[in-house]
């Protein structure tokens, strides 16, 4: 075969390739629209740990086995099959756990919701609250409820409507107490 016979046949074919090249464009935004549904999470984790420091020391702690963060409108992370908080004292030791089945950090107001066989121990004092859903504000430093709310210790039994305590659990304020049981070995 001639050069010219092969240069007249590379044209085309060169012409060809060129096309093909330039006609194959990727935007992300339509592979997005068309890939994923507004209502599912940005970002999936499991067996999730984060640390919250405030001045280089640890002042709690997390941990999912399954964490789902959603970007705006909601800017949320909510926390499934299992959640764990360690709240540490200020030397370090952990004061106080709370647990529960699901969780949800709201990222632009700070508040922190805990549902579904939600319990908060003090470890020193051996002392536990449980209630169906618990709220933390990061901000105001304080763990509350307005749902039924049951503390247990090793020498007492606290029921009532309603609840308000600081991460640590030291100390507790009841709105509507119902019940004071006293436990005699």
């Amino acid at each position: 075969m001639s050069n010219i016979t092969h240069n007249i046949l590379l044209i085309p074919v060169m012409m060809l390739m060129t096309g093909i090249f330039f006609s194959c464009v990727n935007d992300l935004d339509k592979v997005k629209k068309i890939t994923t549904h507004p209502e599912n999470p940005d970002d999936t984790s499991e067996e999730l740990h984060i640390i919250y420091t405030d001045s280089g020391y640890a002042q709690f702690e997390i941990f999912a086995n399954i964490a789902e963060t959603y970007g705006p409108p909601q800017n949320v992370r909510k926390f499934k099959d299992g959640l764990r908080v360690n709240f540490y004292n200020d030397d370090g030791s952990i004061g106080s756990v709370l647990t529960s089945l699901f969780g949800e950090i709201n990222d632009e107001t700070g508040l922190i919701t805990v549902r579904d066989s939600v319990k908060l121990l003090n470890v020193v004092q051996e002392k536990t609250l449980e209630s169906e859903v618990l709220y933390y504000n990061k901000t105001g430093d304080s763990i509350y409820t307005n749902k039924a709310v049951v503390i247990t210790s090793p020498d007492l039994i606290l029921t009532g409507i309603g609840a308000w305590t600081t991460p640590a659990f030291d100390t507790a304020q009841f709105y509507k107490p119902t019940a004071k049981i006293f436990i005699k070995d």
